[in-house]
């Protein structure tokens, strides 16, 4: 499991050189056909040992969210934008890494004995402070368009529960670079490590368009809300939906807000999961959306389903997963590479 390396690389949208190095590093022995895109999105083949079966497309984004340096104070303090979606509730106090040298930094607010009346935060009120005193100090190390990512070390918190940020979707990325390395499977694994997912679904575009597959399955960290809602009214008798659940193994996607997964090609991964024994769950938010958006409809369209692995606190310094579901989601994902086949894809898909 590669998840530790790539959870601790930075790798904001549109600058995923680390993450990207890593997986090459590691894929290299077990695949062929690498090939790197103009947007940087890494693809490469792992050769099916059943002639006739379908050319299965499995991607994983390797980018995260995070910032854009987008100017300097006078006084050295830098000015920042998002990149992709953030809360900005959780941003005052966090430390962060500014730029290719990962400066160390703090993002700063204004102090409560001088803000007691302000209660929403607003990124373009925050700031991050490196240290710098003046304008000409910061810009000898920072400059507009540097990225920042959250400084956030990977810790194993149990036997089975780790911690680390960018769990959305270096699960994902990790996954994949397991599932090439194992096998063979019967079917021609397409394996896409897409760029800039948080921004756009922008790189899994490409990518489908390129590899032109029969099918594809999106491999995403997704959220799990499992935990009691400390500000929920306690005589409220609607329950908060958790969406997914740690310990409950992979989540399977029915509908969200870019796509339909069809049914039969759920249906399949659920008798897949059945049959062997996986645990499975359903998520159940119809929010949010993954490459899966994108690929679904890319080079004539092509049936798409989402495996997601549930995890705490996504898009934050610290996400959590849990090991279990990490093991049972490759098994899944394996096992469906094994048993896929023409019959349990739509009739319209260039056969009848």
């Amino acid at each position: 499991m590669l998840l530790k390396e790539l959870s601790q690389a930075i790798g904001v949208s549109g600058k995923e050189d680390a993450v990207r190095k890593l997986i090459l590093e590691a894929i290299e022995p077990h695949v062929t056909d690498i090939q790197i895109d103009p947007l940087g999105s890494v693809t490469a083949v792992k050769a099916g040992t059943e002639p006739g079966r379908p050319r299965v497309m499995v991607a994983a984004h390797m980018d995260e969210v995070g910032f854009m340096v987008t100017g300097i104070d006078n006084d050295g303090l830098i000015r920042f934008t998002g990149v992709g979606g953030l809360d900005e509730r959780i941003l005052p106090g966090l430390r962060v890494k500014v730029g290719d040298n990962q400066l160390p930094g703090c993002i700063i607010w204004t102090p409560i004995h001088h803000n007691r009346e302000q209660n929403v935060v607003k990124m373009k009120q925050l700031r991050i402070d490196i240290g710098a005193t003046s304008k000409d100090a910061a810009l000898n190390h920072v400059k507009p368009g540097d990225r920042i990512a959250f400084d956030s070390e990977y810790r194993e918190l149990s036997d089975t529960v780790v911690r680390g940020k960018a769990f959305d979707d270096r699960v994902g990325c990790s996954l994949l670079v397991d599932v090439l390395a194992g096998g063979p499977y019967a079917v021609d694994v397409l394996a896409a490590f897409t760029v800039q997912e948080e921004i756009g679904l922008r790189g899994a575009t490409v990518s489908a368009q390129r590899l032109n597959a029969d099918v594809a399955l999106v491999l995403e960290g997704t959220t799990a809300h499992d935990l009691p809602n400390p500000l929920a009214n306690p005589d409220d008798d609607e329950p908060v939906n958790p969406t997914t659940r740690l310990g409950h193994g992979p989540a399977l996607t029915i509908m969200d807000r870019s796509m339909i997964v069809p049914p039969r090609l759920l249906a399949f991964i659920r008798e897949t999961a059945e049959a062997n024994g996986i645990p499975y769950q359903f998520k159940t938010q119809l929010g949010g959306g993954t490459d899966g958006g994108s690929i679904h409809v890319a080079a004539g369209g092509r049936p798409t389903a989402v495996i997601s692995m549930p995890c705490r606190y996504i898009h934050s310094p610290i996400a959590l997963l849990n090991k279990d579901d990490y093991a049972n989601t490759l098994r899944l994902v394996q096992a469906v590479l094994n048993g896929l086949t023409f019959d349990v894809l739509p009739a319209s898909n260039g056969r009848v």
